[in-house]
């Protein structure tokens, strides 16, 4: 998919085709076709595997400066279900004329870009919108965060209630999402160091041109992404031992429960045993006592009680 917009002075978003392409626009390249990159590509003077570098499912944050262009790739969030999180690679490309984005999907970070949202941005000032993008990526690392941590303790509540399978799954899951986003952070914050030294270097002079208020915006940035990083280790900690504390629960009740078997066999073999040493077809004790049975019933139940009693002083119920 292919789309191209461009912010006017009124605050509204028109949108553009390849046909009419004009200085100062926006391409949104998601899953794109050979055709739409070769397309891009010629019409923008980037090279394709700038284009490319996104498609790459497992590429990690980075930035790389040629003549003309600059791509600063970053590590998005998104949530595949309900309680899946990942990160996805965006690319973000500047030229002189143009800024692109290509993703493998869509997601919420771009998505937030739209004719809604069009008075909060400008496709014309190319080097803020890069910060609005990086500002919208570390809001949304925030967002999904505390989604995570509202689940874990709904997920912690239930556990104290009942141990299930399928509650530490859910666990699971989550701290698998915290540690993606963990990487993710680490590359994206490395990025923002770069984009610094970049801002006073001559390399990309002419495409990534910060101005006074791009400052700000830019430190905003900074702050968010260190927040993101802080809460996501804060976070994945808490998840960690909260899983190791639940599986040392559930062993130590498995542990119980084995011994309230074990004890409960022994309490019911006895009476077991004497019931059957005194049914032998033999000659026994009390075999011609009127009260045999009830004596030998008597003495069953009070062995028991003996061997419940020494099992209750030892803590096995």
């Amino acid at each position: 998919m292919l789309e191209i917009f461009k912010s006017r002075e009124s605050g509204h978003l028109d949108k553009l085709t390849l046909k009419t392409l004009e200085k100062g626009a926006w391409i949104n390249i998601v899953d794109p076709t050979p055709y739409e990159l070769k397309e891009v590509s010629s019409l923008t003077d980037v090279e394709p595997d700038f284009l490319r570098s996104a498609l790459d499912d497992e590429e990690r944050s980075h930035i790389d400066v040629e003549d003309e262009s600059v791509m600063i790739l970053i590590n998005v969030p998104i949530v595949y279900e309900e309680e899946s999180y990942d990160t996805l690679p965006l690319s973000i490309i500047l030229t002189k004329q143009y800024i692109i984005t290509v993703c493998l999907e869509e997601t919420p970070v771009i998505a937030n870009f739209n004719e809604r949202t069009a008075r909060l941005f400008h496709t014309y000032k190319k080097t803020q919108f890069l910060f609005e993008i990086l500002y919208r990526t570390a809001t949304f690392y925030l967002r999904y965060i505390r989604q995570i941590n509202k689940i874990s303790d709904e997920i912690e509540d239930q556990l104290r209630e009942s141990m299930r399978n399928s509650d530490i799954l859910r666990l699971m899951e989550l701290q698998k999402g915290l540690t993606y986003f963990n990487a993710s952070l680490r590359s994206n914050d490395a990025v923002l160091e770069k984009l610094l030294r970049l801002r006073t270097s001559r390399t990309a002079e002419g495409i990534l041109e910060i101005y006074e208020e791009d400052e700000d915006l830019l430190e905003d940035v900074i702050i968010e992404t260190k927040q993101a990083r802080e809460m996501v280790e804060m976070y994945s900690q808490i998840l960690a031992r909260m899983a190791d504390t639940f599986s040392s629960i559930i062993s130590n009740n498995q542990n119980m429960i084995m011994k309230f078997l074990a004890a409960m066999t022994v309490l019911i073999a006895v009476p077991t045993v004497i019931a059957g040493f005194f049914g032998m077809n033999v000659p026994v004790p009390l075999s011609e006592d009127d009260y045999g049975f009830v004596a030998v019933i008597l003495f069953a139940f009070l062995c028991s009680g003996i061997a419940a009693y020494f099992f209750w002083k030892k803590r096995m119920f």
